[in-house]
């Protein structure tokens, strides 16, 4: 790619509610497994802090993403507080994990509370910006996404969304309380099930932020999942396959919110710039 200043701004603005967000952000996942070496403390919080130095005010995260060794939502919270006025805070409830890391049954209505008040311990906050309601089997997401509308009408949440729902789901939270975001999985080599929910949240103004989009079927293995399709694109344009699948995404939409992950500062770096990358229309039809 050409060089460029590398800022997230590149790439464009979105609102989650009133909340105005660079369109390509940071998702923190990565920084508690072992992908990308994030072992280092140190290098860890530098990276959060270069990552907000270069632009980006949209961070995801969770109570859940934690190793033996680190939390992401300490280091957000060692790394950044006293927090920037325009930084976005999205996490996520409903799955759990136990001390030991043992993954527990999906959080009932009245635990959600819990999940809320500690994700709000950790990160150090008197509210959360977004919390969405990661559901798993459920039909309806009415009573989970209720208790949490209670708890934004107490002032503990400013703003609601889902993640890893089916598209009935986004009418049953809709008809308890506006939802900013939507969060599934959507990719290069997994968009087809999904291109109608993601028009459905373009119609309704909902940003649609895709998770295991750069990793595809990878996913929590980390990487770049292999495609011939972007490997010539990159080549072309003197990008890695990783800039590609985020170009990729920009242009689905401008409600569309890249969240690539990592803990490598370089990798920061090279997912930021891909916020300048314009893929032709030719390019976006070789990859359909």
């Amino acid at each position: 790619m050409p060089t460029t200043t590398i800022s997230a701004v590149s790439a464009g603005t979105w609102t989650l509610g009133d909340l105005t967000v660079n369109r390509i952000g940071f998702g923190a996942m990565r920084l508690t497994g072992s992908a990308d070496a994030a072992s280092d403390r140190a290098r860890v919080i530098g990276l959060l802090r270069q990552a907000v130095d270069l632009g980006v005010n949209h961070i995801d995260t969770a109570a859940f993403y934690f190793s033996p060794l680190r939390s992401a939502n300490e280091l957000i919270n060692t790394a950044l507080s006293p927090y920037p006025d325009d930084l976005v805070i999205t996490t996520k409830v409903g799955p759990g994990r136990d001390p030991s890391g043992e993954w527990q049954p999906l959080a009932r209505p009245e635990q959600l509370r819990g999940q809320v008040e500690e994700n709000l311990r950790q990160l150090g906050r008197d509210q959360l910006d977004v919390v969405n309601l990661r559901q798993d089997g459920l039909d309806s997401v009415a009573e989970h996404f209720g208790a949490l509308a209670e708890l934004r009408d107490a002032g503990l949440i400013r703003h609601l969304g889902l993640s890893n729902i089916r598209p009935h789901h986004l009418g049953q939270a809709q008809a308890i309380a506006p939802v900013v975001c939507v969060q599934n999985t959507y990719g290069v080599d997994t968009r087809r099930t999904q291109d109608q929910l993601v028009r459905s949240c373009g119609e309704q103004n909902v940003a649609f932020v895709p998770f295991f989009a750069i990793a595809g079927d990878r996913r929590e293995t980390g990487g770049v999942a292999a495609n011939p399709a972007v490997e010539a694109i990159a080549r072309t344009h003197g990008a890695t396959p990783a800039q590609v699948r985020i170009a990729w995404t920009l242009s689905r939409g401008p409600h569309l919110l890249a969240i690539p992950g990592t803990g490598n500062p370089d990798h920061l770096v090279e997912n930021l710039a891909a916020g300048a990358l314009v893929l032709s229309p030719d390019e976006l039809a070789s990859l359909d």
